[in-house]
């Protein structure tokens, strides 16, 4: 079974394309495109279920359509509209840069002058300023995500160390 803390969510499905189960997606990262993975991970009725892709295509910088094995009909492809769709980590993990925020939920968050300040729970990246959504204790913590915060990145223990300039806390 797949945990939700070993996949990232990297978009959504639109709808069908044409009759043969294509569908629209749309995502925020295109992983699927640069690193080596047969199958994206999409959350039906609660559960992280993988589909295997058989090809896919560009439509736009943020629009792929991609035809799942097993998929073969418009109708099978409509139960999968305004579906979810993560990418596994364990695949993110053998890049070395990360080009995703979404790749830190779940993460625990240590600053070097305040110490442990939580998990990631989510970012919000509804404006220019994406943030990382920080809950510790049933507090929430809403923190700038910016390259030059990062110190460290420790992939095994997920831990993301980082060093906050005064006052950001308050």
């Amino acid at each position: 079974m797949i945990k939700k803390e070993e996949v990232y969510k990297i978009g959504v499905i639109n709808k069908p394309h044409g009759i043969k189960g294509e569908v629209s997606f749309t995502f925020n990262d295109d992983i699927f495109d640069r690193v080596e993975c047969d199958y994206l991970v999409l959350l039906l009725d609660g559960i992280l279920v993988p589909f295997f892709i058989e090809e896919y295509r560009f439509r736009s910088d943020d629009v792929a359509l991609v035809k799942f094995e097993g998929i073969e009909t418009a109708e099978r492809a409509r139960m999968l509209t305004n579906v979810e769709v993560y990418f596994p980590k364990k695949y993110m993990d053998e890049q070395d840069e990360v080009t995703s925020w979404n790749f830190f939920m779940g993460f625990q968050v240590e600053d070097i002058h305040h110490g442990c300040l939580g998990e990631i729970v989510a970012v919000d990246d509804s404006t220019m300023n994406v943030l990382f959504v920080i809950e510790k204790d049933g507090d929430e913590l809403l923190l700038p995500a910016h390259e030059e915060f990062i110190i460290d990145l420790d992939r095994e223990n997920r831990v993301l160390k980082v060093d906050i300039p005064d006052g950001l806390l308050e």
